[in-house]
């Protein structure tokens, strides 16, 4: 099996021992992204609908910088530091993903990186 590391400049770098995203065959992984702005490192605002923008913006630029683009998203992972973020969640979620949605599972969590209260993985088709 062939493994190769995706990185852009358009999404944040790393901040652990990571990948941005991994393909591997027809099939992308791309790892959590916060709602860092690239170009900074800093968190897009203390809000939630600021963060959630920035972590899609992310994921897609990812997703791009792979050949693809969230029409081929199959799964997507949100984790939430309150679950009362949900239905904001889905008005932000519903423009990035217009068409066909994708599997989606939704977890809240006690905590994430840097304080942020949103992280959202993939896996997409290439």
């Amino acid at each position: 099996m062939s493994l190769k590391a995706i990185r852009t400049d358009k999404a944040p770098a790393a901040i652990g021992p990571y990948s941005q995203a991994i393909v591997s065959g027809n099939l992308l992984f791309v790892s959590g992204q916060i709602g860092i702005i690239p170009e900074t490192g800093d968190l897009a605002g203390p809000d939630f609908t600021s963060q959630a923008k920035q972590s899609l913006m992310n994921l897609s630029q990812i997703v791009n910088a792979a050949g693809s683009d969230l029409s081929n998203v199959v799964s997507v992972d949100v984790f939430l530091t309150s679950m009362g973020n949900f239905s904001e969640f889905n008005k932000i979620y519903q423009a990035f993903f217009p068409g066909i949605k994708p599997a989606r599972a939704v977890i809240e969590v006690s905590g994430l990186p840097k304080g942020a209260c949103i992280e959202i993985k993939c896996i997409a088709a290439l």
